[in-house]
C-alpha cells in the first residue's frame, strides 16, 4: 500500500501576522526555516527504513518550495510541482486577516466558525472543488510519497483519505512542526 508522508510549509510571515495566505504568499520566518529543518531530519530517520520508490510532490506556492528545499539537505530526492496541493483559495480574501475580510465584507463571517469561515468568501474555492482536487490526486499515487502542502489543504487530504465528514476535516490540527504518515488508513503524526 502507497505510504504518504504529508508536511506542512514552514511558519511564514503573513502566519505570524494572522493573515490567511490562501495562494498568495510570504517566505518563511526564522522559526518556520527552524522547523522545515526539523521536519527533513526527522523525514531522514524516518525513511531509513525505507526502501523503493519515493516520489515528492510540491506545491508551486513559493511558502512550500521555500520549505522543500530545506527538507532536500536531508533527504536528497527529486521533485515536482503539483498544483493540486496547493492552498485553497478564498479568492479575493487572500491575504488578509479576518479583521479586514470582516470590515471590507460586512457580514459575511456571521455564524462562522473558526474552521469554516474558509469557503465564505464570494469567490473563493469551494469544499466539494477542493475535496475533488485532493481526491484526484490521492488516485493518481502509486509508490511512496512526500508531499508538502499547506494548512488547510492539508486538512482536506488527512480528512478525504481517513474517510471523514467535513465537520471532521476542518477541525484537524495542522501543526508545522513535524509531519504525518497516512498508511493503511491511518494517520500518525511524527515529531
Amino acid at each position: 500500500m502507497t505510504i504518504i508522508f504529508l508536511l506542512r510549509h514552514g511558519e511564514t510571515i503573513w502566519n505570524a501576522a494572522g493573515r490567511f495566505q490562501g495562494q498568495k504568499d510570504s517566505p518563511l520566518t526564522e522559526r518556520g526555516r527552524r522547523q522545515a529543518d526539523q521536519a527533513g531530519k526527522l523525514l531522514g530517520r524516518e525513511l531509513e527504513r525505507h526502501t523503493g520508490e519515493i516520489d515528492v510532490h510540491v506545491s508551486p506556492l513559493g511558502r512550500a518550495k521555500e520549505t522543500a528545499a530545506r527538507i532536500a539537505r536531508y533527504v536528497p530526492v527529486a521533485s515536482c510541482d503539483e498544483p493540486r496541493l496547493m492552498e485553497v483559495t478564498t479568492g479575493s480574501w487572500d491575504g488578509m486577516t479576518h479583521y479586514e475580510i470582516d470590515m471590507e465584507y460586512p457580514g459575511m463571517l456571521e455564524g462562522a466558525d473558526a474552521f469554516n469561515w474558509f469557503f465564505r468568501s464570494p469567490d473563493g474555492e469551494t469544499f466539494d472543488a477542493a475535496c475533488a482536487r485532493v481526491k484526484e490526486w490521492l488516485s493518481q499515487l502509486r509508490s511512496t510519497t512526500i508531499a508538502i502542502s499547506h494548512g488547510l489543504t492539508g486538512r482536506l487530504i488527512r480528512g478525504v483519505y481517513l474517510g471523514l465528514s467535513r465537520e471532521e476535516m476542518l477541525e484537524l490540527p495542522v501543526p508545522q512542526t513535524g509531519f504525518y504518515r497516512l498508511q493503511n488508513g491511518q494517520a500518525h503524526l511524527i515529531e
